[in-house]
């Protein structure tokens, strides 16, 4: 490896960078959705304190995912489902922290056993197995494309349906059950749309990967703002950056899309964190 292999690899295909971008506008186009969504719910992911449960559920989506692609059936349902019944389990079994935790912990390496065995015993692409893991830009075929977007756009409606309930029992779910509020359904339907969302971020940035979109955006957001309507908002755009740019400065060059992704993300968390920091100084020093 020398700098001339890293500067093939970094902006290799600057030169035919509009004919690449034209190949890979499904991506561009899933990101955003994702992007989007993915930071609102973030949102309640970090109010919630479940971040390890986006890690628990993509493991599982990782593991149906590969085993859809072993048996040659579509890949994004495999994903669906594998996310699915993790979200599921996890919502009903883990209603307290403590044995949510050890229900992911659970989870997670049964789930990631499955998938390496079945792309062990997968004799096709090998780009294909690693995607699976890593994310790629052109793994949003034009078919995959659409069930992306409606997965994406159905669980922000969903999730505006439930917004208020579900954010009061994010913040304070002892008054929330007081109040008449189905924490128990509410917890449930949240963890279900948090399964959905996994399967489509598995498919842009990765089983491995996905708290890039799921967590980081949520956490730079809350650094820099406070409200109920900024945080979200905020969450919301730096999340959509981070995957559209990600995919955009991926289609310069040979690396897979997620290192871009995840670079930007941390950028802007570190950023907001620094932001966040000298102003807190300010306000103590007043």
């Amino acid at each position: 490896m020398n700098w001339s292999d890293v500067g093939n690899a970094l902006f290799g295909g600057v030169s035919q960078y509009g004919a690449i971008l034209e190949l890979v506008q499904n991506s561009v186009y899933a990101g955003a959705v994702l992007g989007l969504v993915g930071g609102l719910i973030g949102v309640f992911v970090m109010q919630r304190d479940m971040a390890f449960a986006v890690h628990g559920i993509s493991e599982l989506s990782f593991a149906g995912a590969a085993v859809a692609l072993l048996v040659g059936v579509d890949v994004v349902s495999g994903s669906i489902v594998g996310s699915l019944i993790a979200a599921a389990l996890i919502g009903v079994l883990g209603a307290r922290a403590r044995d949510r935790n050890s229900i992911i912990g659970v989870l997670m390496p049964f789930g990631l056993g499955v998938g390496i065995l079945c792309l062990s015993l997968y004799n096709g692409r090998s780009a294909t197995r690693f995607s699976l893991l890593t994310g790629q830009i052109v793994s949003v075929q034009s078919e995959q494309l659409g069930w992306l977007v409606v997965i994406g756009v159905a669980v922000l409606v969903a999730l505006l349906l439930i917004w208020r309930p579900l954010r009061f029992d994010s913040l304070d779910p002892q008054s929330a059950a007081a109040r008449g509020v189905p924490t128990t359904a509410v917890s449930l339907a949240f963890m279900l749309l948090l399964g959905l969302i996994v399967a489509v971020a598995v498919h842009i940035i990765g089983a491995l990967l996905v708290m890039a979109l799921l967590v980081t955006p949520a956490a730079a957001a809350m650094r820099v703002a406070s409200g109920p309507l900024s945080v979200p908002l905020l969450a919301a755009l730096f999340g959509f950056v981070s995957a559209v740019g990600g995919v955009l400065l991926a289609v310069a060059g040979t690396l897979p899309v997620s290192p871009y992704i995840t670079t930007i993300s941390f950028a802007i968390y570190l950023a907001c964190r620094l932001v966040g920091a000298r102003r807190d100084r300010t306000t103590r020093a007043l």
